[in-house]
């Protein structure tokens, strides 16, 4: 590992905190592994277009908003046309992900996630799921399983409307996201192990 470094990018719009304790968990993640994270907060206006660059990975996300991520985060994902994409699709070949919250239990999180994984398509990039069964769905589950939500495209929280970022999400969401930072992680170094190989 050591001489093959994995450098993974976490680009996510927080609008009160939450998504910004989601996104931390999964950089937890990417480091209990042994890749480097870098965190990157967009906020309607984007200029690291070239550390993303250098990125073997990227982890897209945003609190899900009127059932998509939000107009902050899509400002920073209608930029990347002429700043990554034209002329050279630069981040064709990377591996990208997605992590996402809101109010609702369900509150249409699939949405967004689907948004990433098209936006990364579009890019060129290898979308990684989850990879974790959908839980809390018996009468043996529980609030504290791992992907208590169930959802299978990315990483998904719940935070309640009227509390703060000190307070939710829950300790299994942000296991969660954890896993999720973790499992791409692990992706792309595989993948760059792959490519090590086939180039010898």
């Amino acid at each position: 590992m050591k001489d093959l470094p994995v450098l993974i990018a976490v680009v996510y719009h927080s609008e009160h905190g939450h998504t910004a304790k989601q996104a931390t968990a999964v950089a937890s993640g990417i480091e209990k592994f042994g890749a480097q994270a870098t965190m990157y907060e967009v906020d309607g206006k984007f200029s690291a277009w070239g550390e993303l660059e250098k990125a073997d990975a990227i982890i897209f996300g945003s609190p899900t908003y009127m059932g998509s991520a939000t107009a902050q985060f899509k400002a920073f994902m209608d930029a990347s046309s002429t700043n990554v994409f034209y002329p050279h699709f630069k981040w064709k070949n990377k591996i990208a992900a997605g992590f996402t919250i809101s109010a609702s239990q369900a509150g249409d999180k699939s949405e967004t996630l689907s948004q990433f994984s098209i936006f990364a398509a579009q890019h060129g990039m290898h979308w990684v799921n989850l990879g974790l069964p959908p839980a809390n769905n018996s009468s043996t589950g529980s609030e504290k399983d791992l992907n208590r939500l169930g959802y299978w495209l990315g990483a998904a929280a719940q935070a309640n409307a009227d509390e703060g970022a000190e307070v939710t999400p829950p300790l299994a969401d942000l296991q969660t996201a954890s896993f999720l930072g973790e499992r791409v992680a692990q992706v792309t170094t595989q993948f760059k192990v792959g490519l090590k190989y086939m180039s010898e």
